[in-house]
């Protein structure tokens, strides 16, 4: 089985930190069994080659982040570079074809995509794994794996599974319900979407051949910058009626936001900074030379980098994608000795 890793946009619930040119995935947020610092993506690859060593893995992404890629994992893995940001199906598309019309992968093999972002066990990507077995039993055109909630959330896309089997058929999709409504799915045994999809290769190029006009990697390529930005789950789970669903019930995180990376993230204050003891639950990341002093803070979230400074109640964190957009569309302030 190839591993295929989405790797994201830029993060913007993570300002001022997470860029463009250095999105959340390449920070080195987290400390290894060596006491050494790594990133989500470090972190991420470690665990596939743990439970799978040799694992055959690709990383799409964008051209901005090829440095990077390489400067934290070398040559281990291969890259399929996106000319531009697109959304989820066209990358996927794009990876596959490489896969096939460049590095000559037979149709039959069972590929699975999952995104670099989610803070997890290694018994998540066990379960990865455990997909290829699904999938070549040919029982389903479409495997996903849903991640059994922790309680009512309207943060994420819900799998409706016909059964509340270890695997079972899909019966629906709904995009981040009202709260009141979550619960309700919950009680029916609903799952959230981790965005995991396993399925032969020839499936996804098939489906694509259908809705874009390509001969092969090359053309596709050529004609990336026209394809409209549209998720996998939209073009193709969403419409599929051959679609199964494995469960998967332990600890998954989306770090999606200050709050969630900041309950997986054991050091409470990373670069110069100092808490009195009168702080509690308070969280600092400092990416300056300069220190950072808190005291008697409450629930509290402090971001210091070059490009900005984030003050924000944790609870809050969630809600700063729109302000970050406004920031981001005022005119650059005129450069000052």
């Amino acid at each position: 089985m190839i591993i295929i890793l989405l790797s994201g946009g830029s993060g913007k619930r993570l300002w001022p930190l997470s860029s463009e040119t250095m999105p959340k995935q390449f920070i080195k947020w987290f400390t290894n069994a060596e006491a050494e610092r790594e990133s989500l993506l470090q972190r991420i690859y470690r665990q596939i080659t743990t439970v799978s060593p040799g694992a055959d893995v690709l990383i799409a992404a964008s051209k901005l982040q090829i440095p990077e890629i390489r400067d934290q994992l070398g040559d281990k893995v291969t890259i399929c570079v996106e000319p531009s940001r697109k959304d989820t199906f066209p990358a996927i598309v794009l990876a596959a074809s490489y896969l096939f019309y460049e590095r000559r992968i037979p149709s039959d093999e069972v590929v699975a995509v999952c995104p670099v972002d989610p803070y997890v066990e290694n018994t998540y990507y066990e379960s990865v794994f455990s997909m290829e077995a699904l999938v070549k039993a040919d029982t389903a055109a479409l495997t996903l794996m849903g991640v059994e909630p922790t309680g009512p959330s309207e943060k994420f896309g819900y799998i409706l599974p016909a059964q509340k089997e270890p695997v079972s058929p899909v019966r629906a999709f709904v995009e981040k319900p009202d709260q009141a409504s979550a619960q309700r799915y919950i009680a029916e045994g609903a799952l959230w979407n981790a965005g995991v999809f396993a399925f032969r290769l020839g499936y996804i190029l098939e489906k694509a051949h259908r809705v874009i006009d390509f001969t092969d990697y090359s053309d596709l390529y050529d004609r990336y910058d026209s394809l409209p930005g549209i998720s996998f789950d939209f073009a193709v789970a969403e419409k599929e009626t051959s679609i199964q669903v494995l469960r998967y019930s332990g600890a998954w995180r989306d770090i999606g936001s200050w709050e969630s990376l900041s309950e997986v993230v054991e050091q409470k204050a990373i670069g110069k900074a100092v808490l009195d003891e009168n702080c509690r639950n308070v969280s600092i990341v400092n990416h300056l030379e300069i220190p950072i002093l808190v005291m008697g803070g409450k629930d509290l979230l402090v971001v210091a980098s070059r490009d900005g400074i984030l003050i924000s109640d944790k609870p809050l964190c969630g809600s700063i994608k729109p302000y970050v957009e406004a920031l981001h569309q005022e005119d650059p302030p005129a450069e000052t000795p």
